[in-house]
């Protein structure tokens, strides 16, 4: 993860590289001019399709919306189409890696960039380097059709710290830290208030079923870091929206019946008494905290998940970053090596993991429709049957039959 490799270049107590300009492209997606993307691809066979799309428009609501420069953004290759396009950045900036047993280390002197899209920071030596990155980046992006937002680009030192891809990061004293950055944490508080908000009038298990996955993604996505404070500030922040949304659903009811009625230690796990739930169905909201940090190890150089002579690394990368799901499954994924136990797919590929709040949203939702724990008969003994976890399309072709076990209802 780019969280990473940037804090591998600011820990210590010395590091070298202070300085970062807090860049801020304007308007990348809109702005990026076609023919230098067709010119990048050269001889490429799909160029013509790739022609053909970014002339092709957008239908928004209906309509039809020409597109003559820009590529549309959330489209499923404007991420790759960008990617092309700043191909070479890290070059421009200045920055220099060595070759060899010691290949992709960063040569001494060297000022280093880390980009993920449009969203990059230059780490740099002081600030006069810093300036000088800025100026040629801005050169260089000119033919591509963008440029700097000058209004939010600054050039700061690592003591007064900068946002990059929803963290802050910042130097205090000689301790370098990485958390959540205060733009991300408004984000998902007004996230929830608007969906609670929506909801007044339905049931504790729709609200659960619909803020749970809010809250595993994008614990998900911050568990990374130093994300331990926050987690327990938005707890407590939403522990008061579902007891404002309790209050108001129950307006003539006493505050002691409330909180017998919605809270109480619900999940069996935990001694926590302030649990939202629901006393029918057993189900309970869960809570950041709950989600432990897991640190991202940097994948090594050259490691491809393609390559058959590093199955062994990739396995062992898993088995190091477990995946935030129930325990259950947790240990079958372990016990399966984790692939599923019919079509032999890998359950999520260490490559390919969700990198925003929303796609760990959608991916966890998908997974708990998608993927199930059955009983796959085994021959002879038909009580030696032991739970797998398998696809659903997989299920429904083979024809197990599920299993009769415990989940924990908080995942609703």
């Amino acid at each position: 993860m780019t969280r990473s490799r940037v804090f591998e270049v600011v820990k210590g107590r010395s590091p070298k590289r202070l300085w970062a300009p807090d860049a801020d492209l304007a308007q990348a997606f809109d702005m990026l001019a076609h023919d230098h993307i067709l010119a990048m691809l050269g001889t490429f066979p799909a160029r013509g399709m790739v022609a053909r799309w970014l002339k092709a428009g957008v239908v928004e609501q209906g309509r039809l919306h020409r597109t003559e420069d820009g590529v549309p953004q959330g489209g499923v290759v404007s991420p790759l189409l960008l990617n092309i396009a700043l191909y070479g950045m890290e070059n421009v900036a200045g920055a220099r890696y060595t070759t060899g047993k010691q290949a992709g280390v960063i040569k001494p002197g060297c000022p280093v960039l880390i980009r993920y899209a449009d969203d990059f920071v230059a780490l740099c030596h002081s600030r006069q380097e810093a300036l000088e990155v800025k100026a040629r980046l801005a050169a260089w992006l000119a033919p591509r059709g963008l440029a700097f937002n000058e209004d939010k680009t600054r050039v700061v030192p690592l003591s007064e710290g900068f946002d990059f891809l929803g963290f802050n990061v910042r130097r205090y004293g000689t301790t370098p830290l990485i958390k959540p950055s205060k733009a991300a944490a408004r984000r998902i508080r007004e996230r929830l208030r608007t969906e609670l908000r929506s909801m007044r009038g339905s049931n504790a298990p729709a609200v659960i079923k619909k803020l749970n996955p809010i809250i595993r993604g994008w614990a998900a996505y911050y568990r990374t870091q130093v994300s331990a404070e926050t987690f327990g500030k938005l707890d407590h922040y939403l522990w008061q929206l579902t007891y404002k949304w309790a209050r108001f659903s129950h307006a003539t009811k006493p505050t002691r019946w409330v909180v017998s009625r919605y809270y109480g230690r619900f999940n069996n796990k935990r001694r926590d008494r302030w649990v939202f739930g629901d006393r029918k169905s057993g189900a309970y909201l869960h809570r950041f905290a709950w989600t432990n940090i897991v640190r991202h190890q940097i994948v090594k150089h050259g490691a491809s998940p393609d390559d058959p002579a590093l199955a062994d690394y990739w396995a062992q990368r898993r088995r190091k970053s477990p995946l935030p799901i129930d325990n259950t499954s947790r240990w079958l994924l372990k016990a399966q090596d984790g692939r599923r136990a019919i079509c032999k797919a890998a359950f999520l590929p260490d490559d390919d993991r969700p990198q925003t709040p929303h796609t760990w949203e959608a991916w966890l939702t998908s997974a708990r429709k998608g993927i199930v724990k059955v009983v796959i008969p085994e021959e002879p003994e038909p009580d030696d049957n032991e739970p797998r976890l398998v696809h659903v399309r997989c299920r429904n072709s083979s024809g197990p039959t599920l299993l009769p076990a415990y989940e924990p209802a908080g995942l609703a």
